[in-house]
């Protein structure tokens, strides 16, 4: 019955804690956790151990290389961004009209870089996404 408690308990921590905000150290807690409740007819496989401990390492790896790569491609979009002010640019706009004029400021958000354009009569446009740039001179 002991055994019983524990799967239930054990069962209802693990469900608390997404899959992405398991860390190694609360893999090695449950490995503690489980070690220390183990039937001792019955031990726990080291090679089990390991084999879970390098999937967990390479899995943990995997996730710092996706997020470096996310970084990397925010900061070239940004530096991108940031070489085109001065530049005269054609854009298209959300109602599909051509529009010419000279990239004035770039302006960054959480959705990516918006640029600020000032057409030759004067006027502003703002809030442009570099995906609406159609041409840069």
């Amino acid at each position: 019955m002991a055994i019983d408690a524990l799967g239930n308990s054990l069962n209802t921590a693990s469900s608390e804690v997404s899959r992405s905000n398991l860390s190694q150290n609360d893999f090695i807690k449950l490995f503690m956790t489980e070690l220390t409740f183990q039937d001792p007819l019955e031990p726990i496989n080291n090679r089990e151990f390991l084999a879970q401990m390098a999937q967990f390492t390479n899995l943990e790896q995997a996730r710092l290389t996706n997020d470096n790569i996310s970084n990397l491609v925010s900061i070239n979009a940004t530096l991108q961004s940031l070489g085109i002010i001065g530049k005269q640019v054609e854009i298209v706009t959300s109602s599909g009209a051509n529009i010419t004029g000279t990239v004035s400021a770039v302006n960054f958000s959480p959705e990516g870089s918006l640029i600020s354009v000032k057409q030759a009569d004067g006027n502003f446009l703002t809030d442009i996404k570099l995906s609406q740039i159609k041409t840069v001179r």
